[in-house]
Protein backbone atom coordinates (compact mmCIF):
# COMPACT_ATOMS: atom_id res chain seq x y z
CA UNK A 1 0.00 0.00 0.00
CA UNK A 2 1.57 3.49 -1.53
CA UNK A 3 2.42 5.83 1.47
CA UNK A 4 2.23 9.69 1.55
CA UNK A 5 4.53 11.71 4.36
CA UNK A 6 3.94 14.76 5.27
CA UNK A 7 6.32 17.22 6.87
CA UNK A 8 4.02 20.20 7.57
CA UNK A 9 0.27 19.76 8.03
CA UNK A 10 -0.95 23.11 7.76
CA UNK A 11 -3.82 24.14 4.90
CA UNK A 12 -1.86 23.07 2.22
CA UNK A 13 -0.78 19.58 3.74
CA UNK A 14 -4.15 19.30 5.11
CA UNK A 15 -5.87 19.62 2.29
CA UNK A 16 -3.58 17.25 0.04
CA UNK A 17 -3.96 14.38 2.96
CA UNK A 18 -7.92 14.38 2.15
CA UNK A 19 -6.90 13.89 -1.14
CA UNK A 20 -4.84 11.30 -0.43
CA UNK A 21 -7.09 9.38 1.40
CA UNK A 22 -9.78 9.54 -0.94
CA UNK A 23 -7.05 8.14 -3.51
CA UNK A 24 -6.98 5.35 -1.31
CA UNK A 25 -2.75 6.58 -0.25
CA UNK A 26 -1.92 6.25 3.38
CA UNK A 27 -0.87 9.49 5.16
CA UNK A 28 1.53 10.03 8.12
CA UNK A 29 1.16 13.55 9.02
CA UNK A 30 3.96 15.62 11.17
CA UNK A 31 4.12 19.02 12.27
CA UNK A 32 7.02 20.92 14.37
CA UNK A 33 4.34 21.09 17.69
CA UNK A 34 4.04 17.03 17.65
CA UNK A 35 1.88 14.03 17.42
CA UNK A 36 -0.75 14.99 19.85
CA UNK A 37 -1.40 18.11 18.20
CA UNK A 38 -2.84 16.36 15.10
CA UNK A 39 -5.33 14.41 16.85
CA UNK A 40 -8.36 15.68 15.26
CA UNK A 41 -7.31 15.84 11.49
CA UNK A 42 -5.95 12.52 12.01
CA UNK A 43 -9.39 11.39 13.39
CA UNK A 44 -11.66 13.21 10.34
CA UNK A 45 -8.85 11.39 7.98
CA UNK A 46 -9.69 8.25 9.16
CA UNK A 47 -7.97 4.71 9.69
CA UNK A 48 -5.64 5.78 6.44
CA UNK A 49 -3.96 8.21 8.74
CA UNK A 50 -1.70 8.47 11.91
CA UNK A 51 0.32 11.08 13.23
CA UNK A 52 4.05 10.69 13.82
CA UNK A 53 7.11 12.85 14.03
CA UNK A 54 9.13 14.44 11.00
CA UNK A 55 11.44 11.91 10.89
CA UNK A 56 9.64 9.04 10.89
CA UNK A 57 6.72 10.84 8.24
CA UNK A 58 9.82 10.88 6.15
CA UNK A 59 11.11 7.28 6.72
CA UNK A 60 7.57 5.74 6.03
CA UNK A 61 6.60 7.52 2.85
CA UNK A 62 6.95 6.71 -0.64
CA UNK A 63 6.55 10.25 -1.34
CA UNK A 64 7.01 12.86 1.41
CA UNK A 65 5.42 16.38 1.02
CA UNK A 66 7.27 19.39 2.51
CA UNK A 67 5.19 22.07 3.59
CA UNK A 68 6.36 24.18 6.06
CA UNK A 69 7.87 27.98 5.73
CA UNK A 70 11.45 28.75 3.75
CA UNK A 71 12.87 29.80 7.35
CA UNK A 72 12.80 26.35 8.75
CA UNK A 73 14.22 24.44 5.14
CA UNK A 74 17.36 23.83 7.74
CA UNK A 75 15.22 21.92 10.33
CA UNK A 76 14.20 19.02 7.61
CA UNK A 77 15.79 15.97 8.57
CA UNK A 78 18.27 15.15 6.23
CA UNK A 79 19.33 11.77 7.06
CA UNK A 80 15.33 10.61 6.85
CA UNK A 81 14.70 12.03 3.36
CA UNK A 82 17.64 10.67 1.89
CA UNK A 83 16.29 9.06 -1.09
CA UNK A 84 12.93 10.24 -0.96
CA UNK A 85 11.19 11.79 -3.55
CA UNK A 86 10.25 15.17 -1.63
CA UNK A 87 7.75 17.40 -3.08
CA UNK A 88 8.77 20.61 -2.17
CA UNK A 89 5.68 23.10 -1.70
CA UNK A 90 7.97 26.36 -0.39
CA UNK A 91 8.00 29.38 -0.97
CA UNK A 92 9.96 32.61 -0.32
CA UNK A 93 8.41 35.40 1.47
CA UNK A 94 11.41 38.14 3.12
CA UNK A 95 8.21 39.91 5.34
CA UNK A 96 7.89 35.75 6.90
CA UNK A 97 11.37 34.77 6.40
CA UNK A 98 13.82 37.16 6.64
CA UNK A 99 16.24 37.82 4.03
CA UNK A 100 18.45 35.62 1.31
CA UNK A 101 20.74 37.17 -0.19
CA UNK A 102 21.65 34.08 -3.08
CA UNK A 103 17.48 34.30 -3.56
CA UNK A 104 17.09 38.51 -3.16
CA UNK A 105 19.79 38.31 -5.75
CA UNK A 106 18.54 35.27 -7.81
CA UNK A 107 21.51 33.58 -7.71
CA UNK A 108 19.96 30.63 -6.62
CA UNK A 109 15.95 29.02 -6.44
CA UNK A 110 14.08 28.52 -3.55
CA UNK A 111 14.30 25.02 -4.38
CA UNK A 112 17.39 24.75 -5.36
CA UNK A 113 18.40 26.16 -1.45
CA UNK A 114 16.30 23.41 -0.23
CA UNK A 115 17.75 20.57 -2.19
CA UNK A 116 21.51 22.19 -1.01
CA UNK A 117 20.61 21.29 2.66
CA UNK A 118 18.97 18.07 1.57
CA UNK A 119 21.88 16.77 -0.95
CA UNK A 120 20.55 13.35 -0.92
CA UNK A 121 16.77 13.50 -1.44
CA UNK A 122 15.14 13.59 -4.76
CA UNK A 123 13.13 16.94 -4.97
CA UNK A 124 10.95 18.47 -6.87
CA UNK A 125 8.74 21.97 -6.72
CA UNK A 126 5.11 21.15 -6.74
CA UNK A 127 2.16 22.71 -5.13
CA UNK A 128 3.76 25.88 -4.50
CA UNK A 129 1.81 28.56 -7.26
CA UNK A 130 -1.52 27.16 -5.97
CA UNK A 131 -3.63 28.44 -2.93
CA UNK A 132 -4.55 25.78 -0.49
CA UNK A 133 -8.42 26.55 -1.17
CA UNK A 134 -8.19 25.89 -4.75
CA UNK A 135 -6.33 21.92 -4.19
CA UNK A 136 -9.86 20.43 -3.45
CA UNK A 137 -11.62 22.67 -5.31
CA UNK A 138 -9.98 22.09 -8.86
CA UNK A 139 -8.74 18.10 -8.11
CA UNK A 140 -10.65 16.26 -10.57
CA UNK A 141 -10.61 12.30 -12.06
CA UNK A 142 -8.00 11.57 -14.27
CA UNK A 143 -10.33 11.40 -17.49
CA UNK A 144 -12.17 14.68 -16.49
CA UNK A 145 -12.34 17.10 -19.19
CA UNK A 146 -11.62 20.20 -17.01
CA UNK A 147 -9.04 19.12 -15.29
CA UNK A 148 -6.39 21.94 -13.94
CA UNK A 149 -2.53 21.45 -14.25
CA UNK A 150 0.14 22.36 -12.25
CA UNK A 151 3.74 22.87 -12.67
CA UNK A 152 6.86 20.28 -11.46
CA UNK A 153 10.36 21.27 -11.45
CA UNK A 154 12.82 19.17 -10.71
CA UNK A 155 16.77 17.63 -11.80
CA UNK A 156 16.31 13.88 -11.26
CA UNK A 157 13.59 12.62 -14.17
CA UNK A 158 12.93 9.54 -12.60
CA UNK A 159 11.86 11.18 -9.66
CA UNK A 160 9.89 14.30 -11.73
CA UNK A 161 7.89 11.21 -12.84
CA UNK A 162 7.41 9.57 -10.10
CA UNK A 163 6.02 12.93 -8.34
CA UNK A 164 3.50 13.61 -11.50
CA UNK A 165 2.27 10.29 -11.12
CA UNK A 166 1.35 10.99 -7.46
CA UNK A 167 -0.20 14.36 -8.55
CA UNK A 168 -1.97 12.73 -11.15
CA UNK A 169 -3.65 10.46 -8.89
CA UNK A 170 -4.19 13.48 -6.20
CA UNK A 171 -6.39 14.96 -8.99
CA UNK A 172 -4.04 17.40 -11.14
CA UNK A 173 -2.34 16.96 -14.56
CA UNK A 174 1.43 18.03 -14.50
CA UNK A 175 3.49 20.53 -16.88
CA UNK A 176 7.45 19.74 -16.38
CA UNK A 177 8.86 23.26 -15.86
CA UNK A 178 12.39 22.20 -16.03
CA UNK A 179 15.51 21.66 -13.73
CA UNK A 180 15.12 23.39 -10.35
CA UNK A 181 17.01 26.30 -11.68
CA UNK A 182 13.79 26.92 -13.75
CA UNK A 183 11.68 26.58 -10.87
CA UNK A 184 11.66 30.53 -10.75
CA UNK A 185 8.50 30.21 -13.39
CA UNK A 186 6.47 29.51 -10.91
CA UNK A 187 7.29 30.99 -8.03
CA UNK A 188 5.53 34.20 -6.05
CA UNK A 189 4.13 36.82 -8.27
CA UNK A 190 5.53 35.05 -11.71
CA UNK A 191 2.47 34.56 -14.41
CA UNK A 192 1.39 30.94 -13.13
CA UNK A 193 1.37 32.18 -9.56
CA UNK A 194 -1.76 31.64 -8.11
CA UNK A 195 -3.81 34.41 -10.05
CA UNK A 196 -4.38 31.88 -13.06
CA UNK A 197 -6.55 29.73 -10.68
CA UNK A 198 -8.96 32.12 -9.70
CA UNK A 199 -11.89 33.08 -11.96
CA UNK A 200 -11.28 36.25 -12.22
CA UNK A 201 -7.34 36.68 -12.58
CA UNK A 202 -6.70 39.90 -13.37
CA UNK A 203 -9.34 41.37 -10.40
CA UNK A 204 -6.60 38.96 -8.15
CA UNK A 205 -3.65 40.82 -9.56
CA UNK A 206 -5.28 43.84 -9.22
CA UNK A 207 -6.33 43.58 -5.24
CA UNK A 208 -2.69 42.19 -4.72
CA UNK A 209 -1.72 45.60 -5.67
CA UNK A 210 -3.68 46.86 -3.54
CA UNK A 211 -2.55 45.00 -0.35
CA UNK A 212 0.36 46.17 -1.31
CA UNK A 213 -0.39 49.58 -0.78
CA UNK A 214 -2.22 49.34 2.27
CA UNK A 215 0.79 47.82 3.77
CA UNK A 216 2.80 50.25 2.13
CA UNK A 217 0.55 52.92 4.04
CA UNK A 218 -1.00 51.47 6.76
CA UNK A 219 -4.36 51.77 5.63
CA UNK A 220 -7.08 48.65 6.51
CA UNK A 221 -5.82 45.48 4.19
CA UNK A 222 -8.35 43.38 2.33
CA UNK A 223 -7.06 40.02 1.22
CA UNK A 224 -8.02 38.20 -1.74
CA UNK A 225 -11.01 36.26 -0.91
CA UNK A 226 -10.48 32.41 0.40
CA UNK A 227 -14.06 31.28 -1.03
CA UNK A 228 -13.15 31.50 -4.81
CA UNK A 229 -14.24 28.72 -5.80
CA UNK A 230 -11.74 28.19 -9.13
CA UNK A 231 -11.36 27.93 -12.82
CA UNK A 232 -9.24 25.06 -14.17
CA UNK A 233 -6.02 25.76 -15.89
CA UNK A 234 -5.49 23.37 -18.68
CA UNK A 235 -2.23 22.49 -19.36
CA UNK A 236 -1.52 24.15 -22.82
CA UNK A 237 -2.14 27.12 -21.14
CA UNK A 238 0.08 26.73 -18.02
CA UNK A 239 2.72 26.08 -20.70
CA UNK A 240 2.04 29.00 -22.33
CA UNK A 241 2.52 30.75 -19.13
CA UNK A 242 5.28 29.14 -17.81
CA UNK A 243 7.43 30.04 -21.23
CA UNK A 244 6.15 33.84 -21.20
CA UNK A 245 6.97 34.55 -17.53
CA UNK A 246 9.66 37.13 -16.47
CA UNK A 247 11.36 36.31 -13.59
CA UNK A 248 10.43 38.17 -10.31
CA UNK A 249 13.17 38.89 -8.22
CA UNK A 250 12.66 39.99 -4.39
CA UNK A 251 13.16 43.78 -5.25
CA UNK A 252 10.64 43.61 -8.12
CA UNK A 253 7.62 42.32 -6.66
CA UNK A 254 5.04 43.82 -5.56
CA UNK A 255 4.39 41.55 -2.11
CA UNK A 256 7.81 41.32 -0.69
Amino acid sequence: MATLGFIGSGNIGTALSRLAVSAGIDVVLSNSRGPETLAETVAELGERARAATPEEAARAGDWVIVSVPLAAYRKLPAAALAGKVMLDTSNYYPMRDGNFEVLDSGETTTSELVQEHLADAKLVKAFNNISDFHIPALARPVDAADRTALPIAGDDPQAKASAADLISRLGFDTVDAGPLAESWRFEPETDPYTAPYFTDPDATRAGWAKLAEAIRSGAPMEMPPSDDPGAPLPAAQLRTLLAETSRKLTADRVLA
